[in-house]
């Protein structure tokens, strides 16, 4: 991984320049850990994982341990696990302001955001900001790269795997470490097997419509499991519950959301892909790649930027949708096509909706004007032009 600059390395540092406290979010291996020691080499700073019993002997008695490092940024790893830190770190926090230090004092890091935003958002109010590591995404890579990263993922380790069949070994392994150790950290007691069959099912409904009843009759469980299902794997960072766009514009809208798993690795090691071949054979071919595209504009959008798709009951569609904090909406039609022109269903949603800007992200290197208002659009280029909207 050492050979990868990650993207959000500069928001971090930003970040860390202008609040006493960092939140950086995101799945397990995905690179948290190797960018925050990173900032080793730049800054005066400790590392503590809570995982490691020398580390959790430390901080026995926390508010002494950590009032001596008040002058060291103090990095903590895998944070759920030491909860009442929290309220340490808000004494200690307004301490240092006293003092005059009001940034860069602590970076945690969590695999989850459920315990993590919880915990802090009753806690750190004020004093903390997030970031959010996604797997490697297409603008951390050349172009030409675009392929392997969807079949493969974004998890650096599958990646930079020195072929198909090591990449989804490791894939494997992620899967049955995350059902047997991650998750039961995380929530209730699910079986493996059960919560396995569970990932499965969803992987076959990429890019589906959510039908809760649907799921929980072919678990054989209630709705309330499946939702809370649902939740625990949203919150771990391996699903996207994609919202509706909900408008007044006198149409029937589909208002249930549409669900991804978030990493296409991930995907194509529960239904058995092991290569670009047997994906292009296989039928979640094109869910896979609008998944794919999804994750990667997504990655670079700003927190102010709420994606939905829009779908009405008489077949207007738009695959990604983004309401801007300013009034301004965006749509893109994703196609894997040289060819990229939209379905009439676009054209149609276009008319209902009226954005501000219309794309049709493809896999190709040009940018052109098809119509009037509608461009369309490499999909790094559209993920370039998301990060930089002002």
């Amino acid at each position: 991984m050492s050979e990868l600059v990650r993207g959000l390395s500069k928001h971090l540092k930003a970040a860390l320049a202008q609040s006493p406290a960092v939140a950086l979010l995101g799945p397990r291996q995905v690179g948290k850990t190797t960018l925050a020691l990173s900032l080793m080499d730049e800054k005066t700073a400790i590392y503590l994982d809570l995982q490691a019993p020398g580390d959790i002997a430390k901080l026995r008695e926390p508010e002494l341990y950590l009032a001596d490092h008040q002058d060291k940024l103090v990095i903590l790893d895998e944070i759920h696990r030491m909860p009442n830190l929290f309220p340490v770190l808000r004494g200690l926090i307004d301490r240092g302001r006293r003092a005059g230090r009001r940034a860069g004092m602590y970076l945690i890091l969590g695999s989850a955001s459920l315990d993590l935003l919880q915990q802090s958002g009753e806690t750190l109010a004020g004093r903390v900001r997030y970031l959010e590591l996604t797997p490697l995404c297409l603008s951390e890579l050349h172009p030409s790269d675009a392929d392997k990263l969807w079949v493969r993922g974004g998890f650096p380790e599958s990646f930079l795997a020195p072929s198909e069949t090591d990449s989804l070994a490791w894939r494997m392994d992620f899967i049955q470490s995350y059902l047997e150790r991650d998750i039961p950290q995380f929530g209730p007691r699910i079986a493996a097997t059960t919560l396995r069959r569970f990932w499965t099912m969803l992987a076959h409904t990429q890019g589906g419509l959510l039908n809760t009843a649907s799921l929980a009759r072919s678990l054989g469980a209630d709705q309330k499991t499946v939702a809370r299902y649902l939740d625990l794997l949203t919150d771990l960072f391996m699903l996207r519950q994609l919202p509706s766009w909900h408008s007044n514009v006198g149409k029937r809208l589909v208002k249930s959301p549409k669900i991804y798993l978030r990493d296409s690795g991930i995907l194509h090691a529960l239904l058995g892909i092991t290569d670009k071949e047997s994906l292009l054979g296989h039928a979640v071919v094109g869910a896979s790649y609008e998944g794919f595209v999804i994750d990667t504009l997504l990655s670079q959008a700003p927190a102010r930027c709420t994606p939905y798709f829009y779908r009405t009951s008489a077949g207007a569609e738009i695959d990604l949708l983004l309401a801007w904090g300013n009034g301004d909406l965006w749509i893109i039609e994703i196609k894997r096509s040289l060819d990229p022109h939209p379905r009439r269903g676009f054209h149609h949603a276009r008319q209902d909706l009226a954005p501000t800007r219309s794309f049709v992200a493809y896999p190709g290197n040009e940018r052109y004007r098809i119509s009037e208002g509608l461009e369309a659009i490499p999909i790094a280029e559209l993920a370039a032009e998301i990060a930089g909207f002002v």
